[in-house]
């Protein structure tokens, strides 16, 4: 098993992006799977799909897992399972606690999150089976791009120490292969080599999340404007990339 070299894992880090920062996805996501075994791709739309495609394209073994939070739209419910047909995969659904969602639509009703902010509906449907599956792994690799969300995703690098789900003794290790990436390179590999995606992205979703919290977005918005729309723009994520908006 290649992993990285026994030295202060920041000093890995940073020379690792050095090298990689002017590769492309593919090479970034070949020298990914290429240190590590025991990592996975995050998968819910295009831009992890265009990584799923990459990685199926290598000829390497490859995991993959997703977060069902019981809220998708019945399109990407249909979506995920035509990925795992296309590409022959099997597909990792994390699941929320149920206990946890009871509690909170017992005391909160469906729709707290109008109200109270998306935090504590998101920490319970996606960041906690996020955080239960990435215990079990040495990394992970993300479809983040800077322009997705100047406010909270500028500054995202190639490869990163995720501090905010590292554990004591661990320290988790996250890639961004498509970091430098925009929209357009991300719809011209989908077109290009016939890539599966989401049939929301045809009514004007861009960005699509759960189904409450998101909507297709006018000519000349971001994308991002779309989810948690009654909210500021610097608070439009989920806390699945909470390092992001850490100093």
């Amino acid at each position: 098993m290649a992993q990285l070299a026994e030295q202060p894992i920041a000093n890995q880090i940073a020379s690792l992006e050095t090298e990689l920062t002017h590769q492309s996805p593919q090479k970034i996501l070949e020298r990914a799977l290429g240190l590590f075994d025991n990592i996975a791709i995050s998968f819910s739309g295009a831009e992890d799909v265009v990584l799923i495609d990459m990685a199926h394209r290598l000829n390497k073994p490859f995991k993959v897992f997703s977060l069902d939070t019981g809220r998708l739209h019945p399109e990407t419910y249909q979506f995920i399972d035509r990925v795992r047909k296309h590409y022959s995969i099997a597909i990792d659904i994390m699941y929320p606690d149920a206990a946890q969602v009871e509690a909170l639509v017992r005391e909160k009703g469906l729709f707290s999150f109008y109200e109270d902010g998306h935090k504590e509906c998101c920490d319970i449907r996606k960041v906690a089976p996020l955080r239960r599956k990435l215990t079990t792994l040495d990394a992970w690799i993300t479809g983040q791009r800077q322009d997705q969300n100047p406010a909270t995703r500028g500054k995202v690098p190639i490869v990163q120490v995720d501090s905010a789900f590292s554990t004591e003794g661990k320290q988790l290790v996250k890639f961004n292969p498509l970091s430098y990436w925009t929209s357009l390179d991300v719809w011209m590999y989908i077109r290009s080599y016939e890539v599966p995606y989401n049939p929301l992205h045809e009514r004007g979703f861009i960005s699509i999340g759960c189904e409450p919290c998101t909507r297709p977005v006018l000519p000349n918005q971001h994308e991002r404007e779309g989810r948690w729309w009654w909210e500021d723009a610097t608070k439009k994520e989920c806390g699945l990339h909470s390092i992001n908006q850490n100093p």
